[in-house]
């Protein structure tokens, strides 16, 4: 691992606090019915994340925020290791691999994505489904995908971001303050995580249900 010194956040960061200690509260308690609940609403987000991803040239993948394993039986001809900050999650990914005799899962870390334990430019391509409003500090864990990702390898991010405009961004607005039993932030904005060149420079579009997630590309 390389030491960085830590990443300035943007002005648009969520206020409201989320912690590493209240991300693992949250998803020990969603780990049970999460495949029920959020599985379902983020299906269309994860399928098209994954297909971005196979499309790709390159093999070996980071899948960050692996969660419970969903994304993984959907990988094509590539070699995937995924870290979670939630024992709870993995339990049930490392099954889902061992039911399915997933070969191509090279491993399942506990591992907290601003700060991996893996070398510089260990992998072709990473993708965080549903994660970029979930850490901490979303800058950090930007320079942490650019470290890990070689030069000229992708990143990708399939996230909820916040409205701009109408009822929905009252909503959030709302939603705010329970971030931390929600585990992740509903007023997340594009500009938390991507600085304006970035920003500039990612290829987004939305996908279902109802565009209320982002597949965001960038080259490294």
């Amino acid at each position: 691992m390389t030491t960085r010194p830590p990443v300035p956040e943007s002005d648009a960061a969520p206020r409201t606090a989320l912690d590493a200690a209240a991300v693992r509260a949250a998803y020990r308690r969603w780990a049970a019915f999460y495949d029920a609940s959020f599985g379902g609403v983020s299906a269309r987000g994860r399928r098209a994340a994954v297909a971005a991803v196979n499309a790709l040239p390159g093999r070996r993948v980071l899948e960050v925020g692996v969660g419970t394993g969903l994304a993984l039986p959907q990988y094509h001809d590539k070699t995937v290791v995924g870290i979670d900050l939630s024992p709870e999650m993995l339990a049930r990914a490392r099954a889902r691999v061992e039911a399915g005799r997933l070969v191509h899962v090279e491993a399942l870390h506990e591992m907290d994505a601003e700060a991996m334990s893996f070398p510089d430019a260990s992998f072709d391509i990473a993708a965080a489904m549903f994660v970029a409003s979930v850490v901490p500090h979303p800058r950090q864990l930007l320079a942490e995908l650019r470290r890990v990702v070689r030069p000229g390898g992708h990143i990708l991010f399939v996230n909820h971001f916040a409205a701009e405009r109408g009822p929905r961004l009252w909503v959030e607005r709302l939603m705010a303050p329970a971030s931390r039993a929600l585990g992740w932030h509903p007023d997340f904005r594009f500009e938390a995580l991507l600085p304006p060149a970035d920003l500039a420079a990612a290829r987004r579009r939305p996908v279902p249900p109802f565009g209320l997630f982002t597949l965001v590309e960038l080259d490294v």
